[in-house]
């Protein structure tokens, strides 16, 4: 993959081996040394275990070490934040962006012992009674910056573009650990999502299977033809719906969206991860997606809750079939009501907008337009 030489990578680990990663902005103004974790901590807890729902095929991680996470810390007790005197947080030292391994992780920290193989892929597919497997992969926190409190739309360009990097190097990392079958970045957004600290942060998970939703999406492809992707940001960069279109990005509210707020972010070009983006795409993405995400945020009066999906091809198979893409969602129907997933959606899966999303998108492009980054 490129990489961004502006951007300096310092790796560095947790009193209790986790790996820990600065990624400096290319405009930074901290000095290159790093202080060291000298806390003393419990050892790590067993990787959990999956189980298969048999009537799906779906696995489920059973981690019962995240019930003791922490939950809406104060800011003196923020443990995102750089260390200091009486808060002995997660990142010993001031720092741009931060991305370290999860203490009580979905997956891991055990890795796969097997290189994978389309054997162990059939395996993980096939569907029994009481199946089993431990919950290998790696999942880890990106800080996106010292402050308290955030999110990216909060961020300055050149900290945005910090960001886009660090997704793209992990993702590549990630992608290359045993068992690994799928990498997943994301950004929850509010506490009307089940947001637990306010710090200005996502997420990456390494998954030790592909997705259901990715599975749902491979058998559209299969059903439809491997231009599935390419056609579909074809027909809708030409439609109503289009709320961004840069040089090689484009964002849009689909066709059938599901959510009161949904959008769809896609590179021009086929690309099916960030690792294989090019330095002008993640240049331009930096720009864009802030935009994007501000304009959000003037629709109403006060932060709009979301969860920021980025979708990524399989780490083993369907490259050239599943394109990058963002799939970012808000339950928020009007400035003071959320949509709840009841009966028919939560039960059944069949879901019921709410609006239509051209009108979505009349007023999302009303809300984008003036917003700079």
């Amino acid at each position: 993959m490129q990489t961004d030489s502006r951007i300096v990578v310092r790796p560095a680990r947790l009193a209790d081996g986790r790996e820990l990663i600065y990624f400096d902005d290319a405009d930074t103004t901290l000095p290159p040394e790093r202080a060291v974790d000298e806390r003393e901590l419990d050892p790590r807890p067993v990787t959990a275990q999956m189980r298969q729902d048999a009537l799906t095929g779906e696995w489920i991680s059973i981690a019962a070490a995240r019930q003791n996470r922490v939950f809406l810390p104060p800011a003196d007790l923020d443990p995102l934040a750089p260390q200091r005197p009486g808060n002995p947080s997660e990142i010993p030292s001031v720092y741009d962006v931060a991305v370290f391994e999860n203490r009580s992780p979905s997956f891991g920290p055990q890795s796969a012992t097997d290189a994978p193989s389309a054997d162990a892929l059939a395996s993980l597919r096939r569907i029994g009674l009481e199946r089993t497997l431990p919950s290998v992969g790696r999942c880890e926190v990106v800080c996106f910056s010292p402050e308290h409190e955030g999110s990216f739309g909060t961020l300055s360009r050149s900290r945005a573009r910090t960001v886009i990097e660090a997704w793209a190097q992990r993702t590549a990392a990630l992608s290359a650990l045993p068992g690994v079958e799928e990498v997943f970045p994301f950004e929850n957004r509010g506490r009307e999502i089940g947001v637990t600290l306010p710090h200005p942060h996502g997420q990456i998970y390494a998954y030790p299977y592909v997705t259901p939703r990715t599975e749902r999406l491979l058998a559209a492809i299969d059903a439809y033809g491997p231009t599935l992707m390419a056609d579909l940001l074809g027909h809708e960069r030409r439609g109503p719906r289009v709320l961004l279109a840069g040089e090689h990005w484009t964002a849009f509210v689909p066709f059938a969206a599901r959510w009161p707020i949904e959008v769809h972010l896609l590179p021009d070009r086929h690309v099916p991860d960030f690792a294989e983006t090019t330095l002008a795409e993640r240049d331009e993405l930096a720009t864009l997606y802030l935009r994007l995400l501000r304009g959000i945020d003037r629709l109403y009066d006060t932060p709009t809750p979301y969860i920021a999906a980025w979708h990524q091809a399989p780490v083993h198979e369907r490259r050239d079939d599943v394109r990058l893409m963002l799939q970012l969602t808000s339950p928020r129907r009007a400035a003071d009501k959320l949509k709840y997933l009841a009966g028919s959606e939560a039960a059944m899966g069949a879901w019921i907008g709410d609006v239509t999303p051209e009108s979505q998108a009349e007023a999302l492009r009303a809300a984008i337009e003036g917003v700079e980054a």
